[in-house]
């Protein structure tokens, strides 16, 4: 198996494939939603789920959860960030009243940089059978020169339905650090000291992690992008066999790393992506709920409708 070594880990698209070993050759399996499926667990969000969630909005308060798109953002590899404008009045003046107008160009990866929404043509495994992504969807059918040609983002259903925080700095007193991976207890156990059961996280629900590394945000990149704090296989099993529909986190990966076994790279994005059809929402600003105290909430979320895409920007809303 190839070990990636954690100077290049930083994208998770750097270590899209993982080469033998038992868990490299797991097979994907059948998508519950048919044959034909490309939406995933954005699938659970029925209009009987609209309407519970719609009943935790008790204050009108909105938290947004994407941290702002600039060039000073912690970025990996070959990736840039570049907004150029006109530098003056690009249009104008028009018409008798005068109008005059400014654009911009804007250069950059959009769908894998900042806060990001990975779709479910980001990721997939390497079998002796050939490549295989969600629903067992084949290289052949999904890589195209001009986007995927199938489970774009583009086939991502909206998301209105119940987000729960696990305040995971609060529960150990710390920001946790890199390479911490978080388990089963600990999630249980920063919701029920939050008051919140964890036997509630249910189908269609959003669970968003606050490890607290957001606050290395834009402050010391370097270390953010070295490693992060996140969940490990078990907690993502865990989560999946509650049918959650996203997991999210202040983190860029979610998941731990560097994992504690060398030999994996980005397995939790395997298990909950490509097996089980489960959004990822990265680099969240998760502190702006844990700052305000807030647990259960709406979230409200549509990615943008790039076709082909493999994510696209993360500007969700926390309603409380």
């Amino acid at each position: 198996m190839k070990s990636i070594p954690v100077a290049l880990v930083g994208s998770v698209a750097a270590a899209l494939f993982l080469a033998g070993g038992a868990l490299a050759q797991q097979q994907t399996t059948e998508s519950p939603f048919g044959p034909e499926d490309q939406a995933g667990a954005s699938n659970l969000i029925t209009p009987e789920k609209v309407l519970a969630a719609a009943a935790l909005i008790t204050e009108g308060n909105l938290y947004p959860l994407s941290r702002t798109y600039d060039a000073k953002m912690p970025l990996f590899a070959t990736r840039v960030f570049a907004l150029r404008a006109t530098g003056g009045v690009a249009g104008g003046p028009a018409g008798g009243n005068e109008v005059i107008w400014n654009d911009d160009f804007l250069s950059t990866e959009i769908g894998q940089v900042g806060t990001q929404f990975d779709g479910l043509g980001h990721i997939g495994i390497r079998t002796e059978e050939g490549d295989r992504y969600y629903n067992n969807v084949t290289g052949e059918d999904i890589h195209g020169h001009e986007g995927l040609k199938m489970l774009g983002i583009e086939n991502v259903k909206p998301f209105f339905t119940r987000g729960v925080l696990v305040n995971l700095e609060a529960y150990k007193g710390e920001m946790l650090d890199a390479g911490y991976e978080v388990t089963v207890e600990d999630l249980t156990g920063a919701l029920e000291r939050q008051g919140v059961d964890p036997e509630s996280i249910g189908e269609g629900d959003v669970v968003l992690l606050h490890t607290g590394w957001g606050s290395l945000w834009g402050e010391d990149n370097e270390r953010f992008n070295a490693g992060a704090p996140g969940i490990g296989m078990d907690a993502a099993r865990w989560l999946a066999e509650k049918r959650v529909a996203v997991v999210g986190s202040d983190t860029w990966p979610v998941e731990v790393v560097p994992n504690p076994d060398s030999n994996l790279a980005f397995p939790v994005h395997q298990e909950l992506l490509v097996r089980n059809g489960v959004y990822l929402h990265e680099n969240v600003a998760t502190e702006r709920l844990a700052d305000a105290d807030v647990s259960e909430f709406v979230y409200s979320f549509s990615p943008m409708p790039i076709r082909g895409g493999t994510g696209a920007p993360g500007n969700a809303l926390a309603i409380r």
